[in-house]
């Protein structure tokens, strides 16, 4: 303002005033808002020119009135604006609607409106109704967009908003949640789902909410719904935004998936346990403790030992229980000790085994083995252990039962079921195969050693001349074989007192037919020997020529000794000679009484095996025995294992004699410290020893 300006001066509140209007009139047109009045007592209707342009007219155009306003609004939405303009002037108050207008060239545009209506003095009847609307097609079709995105997505949708109550709900959500939008939209999620409250869903939203961070988590909502979901959730100003698909069948599949691979690992282990053993016992007690407690909460394994017996109980034993409460296992104890006598004819354990087929008790099972058993301790024990489901499975291998396995649950338990059954059998079958061929190798384990043992028959006396043996069979894979030892007298034309002939030998092979050959070899030597009178290399050369006539297709190693007892070239005493061949054999070991180590054979001396040249040469050592001396005969088992070559064991056996053999009288215990040191925990072949003593001056 300059000096000479004279115009009035304005006051600082006319020009805010102003200024505000202005503001005022600058953000209407800026948000495109026009404005109307009804003046109710003439009927005129007054649009700006904003509104004129919104519903697609000129000033001219328009009408002026309600009737002309009412040909622009959308048949669908002109009952609903005339309800709204109508409470408003009935309450004197405000209007509010939103709806579609059709331009005159045929457009859709949708109208948001505000009004109020006013009265000439107050109490008074509303004279005119004013108010303002703006186009809100945009944003409607941006809404309908979403819409559209959010009715097609496949997962459910929901929208919260700070009170926890639903302000969309899509079409899948619906199905989903069982109930329409119309009963959802501005109910409390709490309320409409109460057992989501206090649960996973409420914390996992309000964390969403507290913290301003997404979620996603998977939920179990109970019946109705009963289903799993997994579910995303956004939190944003105006709410939570949630989306959520039904898991349940990928949680059944993979539950599924899980039992079936946790099935598997059972059965393998179970199988396992089982082939790891060939001793029944063991393997009926190995199968108890792999069903508790991943099977049962306790159980017995019983063997069918004699499914003959007059009596069926007496064909029966239990020999295998678990409990998984350390607390009850001698009350389990107890109750197997007596069970058996104690069943009825009726029992469920004669049952599985006469119908060769399971019994499931999926409920009050300890009134129902109750009953099957005597009035007595069997009983009272039984009502202690409180089954409340069992199992009770047969089981069968090659088309007989060897044994049954009852399962027990108690009352806190899922009780038993026909999968849990099939599992049983499933198990049962491995078990019975496996509880079978343990029994079969045991009996022919039994026969075999027996006929082994048979054949290595105690060796014959002779003064001053001290003889032990030791035979060890294999571990269990393999423990029949071939190895023997002997010692017998032989008469000769050349003295009237009996020479002592030792062998010991090894047929090639492992199994029943190595141990039959071995005796076939073992009584052909001897034979010889005592026929022929023959010194050992001799005999060696006659058993190959036997073998041969007689079509034995095996072959063996050996060694012979013999011990002559001759006159002293010095004064005419007796002593003894010892003369000895090897037939691919390890080689013998004479230990004198100040431990010095020599062996009888080498390379060159150690001549070929027998079974396959019986024109081969035959070479024969012999030295007179110096009182002590102390001759050891063995089989490779003693000093060839896994970790130590042959060369290696024979040299750590020398050593072992050197070390024991002069302080040890007794010849029994020196063969107990050389198996001792020798052997291995897992002996992989047979062991035979024989160990010889010229000790003139022993009892």
């Amino acid at each position: 303002m300059t000096d000479d300006d004279s115009s009035p001066p304005r006051s600082p509140s006319s020009l805010d005033a102003e200024s505000d209007r202005l503001a005022w009139r600058l953000a209407v047109d800026a948000a495109g808002v026009g404005a109307f009045v009804w003046d109710l007592v003439s009927g005129d209707l007054r649009f700006d020119g904003r509104l004129l342009e919104l519903f697609g007219f000129d000033e001219d155009g328009f009408g002026g009135t309600i009737e002309a306003f009412n040909r622009c609004v959308h048949p669908d939405d002109i009952g609903r604006v005339s309800d709204a303009l109508q409470r408003a002037i009935a309450t004197c108050g405000d209007y509010d609607a939103e709806y579609r207008v059709v331009r005159p060239d045929g457009t859709v545009r949708w109208i948001e409106a505000r009004g109020h209506a006013f009265a000439d003095r107050p109490d008074g009847q509303p004279v005119r109704l004013v108010g303002a609307a703006y186009d809100t097609t945009e944003v409607r079709e941006g809404e309908a967009r979403v819409g559209r995105v959010l009715e097609s997505m496949s997962s459910a949708f929901f929208q919260l908003d700070r009170q926890w109550r639903f302000t969309y709900v899509n079409s899948e959500a619906e199905r989903l949640l069982g109930a329409s939008r119309v009963h959802l939209v501005g109910a409390s999620i709490w309320e409409a789902f109460p057992a989501a409250a206090g649960g996973p869903f409420e914390e996992h939203y309000s964390a969403a909410v507290a913290s301003g961070e997404p979620v996603t988590f998977e939920a179990y909502y109970p019946p109705p719904l009963d289903a799993w979901y997994e579910v995303r959730a956004w939190p944003s100003p105006e709410g939570l935004a949630v989306y959520f698909v039904d898991i349940t069948a990928r949680r059944d599949a993979q539950e599924a998936l899980d039992r079936s691979a946790h099935r598997l690992a059972l059965l393998a282990s179970v199988s396992e346990s089982l082939t790891a053993t060939l001793d029944p016992a063991e393997g009926v007690s190995r199968l108890a403790t792999r069903l508790v407690p991943e099977l049962a909460d306790w159980c017995l394994v019983t063997l069918v030992e004699d499914p003959h017996a007059s009596d069926w109980r007496r064909g029966l034993r239990d020999v295998g229980w678990s409990h998984r409460d350390p607390a009850m296992e001698d009350t389990l104890r107890d109750y197997a000790a007596r069970r058996l006598r104690a069943m009825t004819d009726s029992s469920y354990l004669a049952r599985a085994i006469r119908e060769m087929t399971p019994v499931l008790m999926g409920s009050s099972a300890s009134e129902a083995v109750a009953a099957v058993l005597e009035p007595g301790a069997a009983r009272d024990l039984l009502r202690q252990l409180a089954p409340f489901s069992a199992a009770v499975v047969p089981l069968r291998a090659r088309g007989r039962t060897v044994g049954v396995v009852s399962a027990f649950r108690d009352l806190f338990r899922t009780p038993f079921t026909d999968d849990d059954v099939a599992l049983l059998e499933d198990i049962g079958a491995r078990a019975a195969l496996a509880l079978d061929n343990a029994r079969l190798y045991e009996s022919q384990r039994d026969v075999s050693e027996a006929l082994q043992r048979s054949m290595l028959t105690p060796p014959p006396r002779r003064e001053g001349l001290q003889v032990a043996t030791r035979y060890t069979p294999a571990g269990e894979a393999a423990r029949i074989g071939g190895d023997w030892y002997d010692a017998f007298l032989q008469r000769t034309e050349t003295s009237s007192t009996p020479d002592i002939v030792v062998v010991v030998g090894d047929v090639v092979g492992h199994d029943v037919e190595a141990a039959a050959a071995m005796g076939q070899v073992r009584g052909l030597l001897r034979g010889i020997a005592v026929h022929s009178g023959d010194a050992p290399a001799a005999i060696l050369s006659g058993l190959d020529t036997v073998m041969q006539s007689l079509q034995l297709e095996t072959t063996a190693t050996a060694v012979v000794a013999r011990f002559e007892q001759v006159p002293s070239p010095a004064d005419g005493s007796a002593e003894v000679l010892l003369r000895w061949s090897h037939a691919g054999h390890p080689p013998a070991l004479l230990v004198d009484q100040h431990g010095i180590v020599t062996r009888l054979a080498d390379a060159d001396a150690n001549d070929l095996l027998l079974g396959f040249d019986p024109a081969a040469e035959r070479h024969e050592g012999a030295v007179a025995l110096q009182a002590g001396a102390t001759l050891v005969l063995y089989t490779d088992g003693l000093v060839e294992r896994r970790d130590r070559d042959i060369e290696d064991g024979i040299e750590a056996l020398e050593h072992l004699l050197a070390e024991v053999a002069p302080s040890t009288s007794d010849l029994d215990q020196l063969c107990d410290r050389l198996l001792g040191a020798m052997a291995s925990e897992e002996q992989e072949d047979d062991v035979a020893l024989l160990v010889v003593r010229w000790a003139p001056d022993a009892a």
